[in-house]
């Protein structure tokens, strides 16, 4: 089944099928393979298709594009990130303005390293299996990424920093025509509630997130800081 629903070839069609689609979409979806046990013996509720009796064993396993990480910023805790999510089975994309911190010798597993930032948004075609992680050198940087992320179909938008620098920078957008309930999908701040304070600790907690996020982990709260939508004001 491919990710729009639809089907190549068959599996003898009749409730059987039937069935092996609707697994397959939670597989797609859940990113967790499955194996079904179908029993052949005529009864009424096969009566559509596969009826010769027999067992019948079918494991779903869902083939999915490698899910890939563009870390926006070069440093301490981008280096360490990009080893710990690269172990973990993502692919690695770089981008920073400054081509000393965006580069192969610093991030030799990158696929993709871009030093330009309008460059990375025109090349960059995020999609569900894309993830967003803003940690750039500070507030113009970060505002200006997570202005582009967020308006993407990513599956995940991330930004470093504390609860007063997020909401900083989430004011400076709705300045510029935002709206409060487009930061409601930020991860931010972003990572785990581990008590990090190393990069390489901080780089461990926002992995665990991405995790969570890539495995549909239902225990792994949304950390986000919400801003309330601005109140008409009445004349008189």
């Amino acid at each position: 089944m491919k990710e729009d629903g639809s089907l190549v070839g068959t599996v003898g069609g009749g409730c059987v099928e039937a069935d092996v689609w609707a697994a397959a979409k939670e597989v797609m979806k859940n990113e967790a393979p499955r194996k079904m046990v179908f029993n052949l013996n005529n009864e009424a509720t096969y009566d559509n298709g596969l009826i010769c009796g027999g067992t019948v064993e079918i494991f779903v396993e869902p083939i999915l594009p490698q899910p890939i990480i563009y870390i926006f910023g070069g440093g301490h805790v981008s280096m360490a990130m990009a080893k710990a999510a690269n172990s973990a089975g993502f692919a690695i994309g770089i981008v920073d303005d400054r081509e000393a911190f965006a580069n192969l010798q610093r991030f030799p597993m990158a696929q993709d390293v871009f030093t330009n930032y309008d460059q990375a948004f025109e090349k960059i075609q995020p999609n569900s299996s894309t993830y967003l992680v803003i940690v750039t050198r500070g507030h113009k940087e970060d505002m200006r990424v997570l202005a582009w992320a967020v308006r993407t179909p990513a599956r995940y938008v991330g930004m470093i920093g504390s609860k007063r620098k997020v909401l900083s920078v989430y004011k400076a957008l709705e300045q510029e025509g935002y709206r409060p309930e487009e930061f409601e999908r930020v991860y931010a701040p972003m990572g785990l509630d581990i008590g990090a304070l190393a990069p390489e600790e901080i780089a461990i907690s926002i992995v665990a997130e991405l995790i969570a996020v890539r495995r549909n982990a239902e225990n792994a709260a949304h950390k986000k800081v919400g801003i309330a939508p601005r109140q008409a004001v009445s004349a008189g």
